[in-house]
């Protein structure tokens, strides 16, 4: 068996002359948490996550989503935006909440506080059921109720400054909140995680 040679002294050595390597470095080590994410995606039959339904018919729902909202942004522009010159003497500004609820329960007859807050009720739930079908990132409740009060916000303060005959109410607000969250609750939730839920399925080999 050949015998390996002593290392020479460092005053002896041929200037130059380079020592035989040590052994080789090994790269560095990935994250544990790295490594397993990219063992499972090497492995046959990992699970991959999908959307639930396929595109051409997500992408119709949304289609019809949407023109029910431009149909709905229509007859909101109708019923908010339209002067109403007789009814100058009667309207008031209220930056209150409850105020106008409290004049509807104690003043108003039977039909015309149905009427008040039963109609601005309705006016908010295709926000609670349109909002989660166009916009997945948008379906939780908290950015639907966020995005129909910025929407309807806008609406009564044009009501006050522009058109004749309207005032700013923000009870109008809080009635059409609630009316999003009541159209959320009973069929939006659904719609959207029909529309836009993903699952998990084994990737192809």
């Amino acid at each position: 068996m050949a015998r390996t040679l002593p290392r020479l002294p460092a005053a002896l050595r041929i200037p130059g002359k380079r020592e035989p390597a040590g052994p080789a470095r090994s790269a560095p080590r990935l994250p544990a948490a790295l490594r397993r994410s990219r063992k499972a995606e090497a492995q046959p039959g990992s699970p991959v996550v999908r959307h639930a339904l396929p595109l051409p018919v997500r992408l119709l729902a949304m289609l019809v989503a949407f023109a029910c909202m431009v149909a709905f942004a229509v007859v909101l522009a109708r019923l908010t935006l339209q002067p109403s010159p007789a009814s100058v003497p009667l309207t008031h500004s209220n930056l209150h909440p409850g105020r106008s609820l409290n004049a509807y329960l104690e003043q108003g007859q039977f039909r015309d506080t149905v009427k008040q807050i039963g109609g601005n009720l309705l006016l908010g739930v295709p926000f609670g059921v349109l909002v989660p079908v166009l916009a997945p990132r948008a379906r939780g409740v908290l950015r639907v109720l966020g995005l129909t009060a910025l929407v309807m916000l806008m609406v009564e303060l044009a009501q006050g400054a522009l058109v004749t005959g309207r005032a700013f109410d923000i009870d109008d607000v809080i009635l059409n909140t609630a009316g999003a969250l009541l159209g959320w609750l009973l069929l939006g939730r659904r719609l959207g995680h029909g529309v836009h839920r993903r699952v998990q399925r084994p990737s192809a080999e």
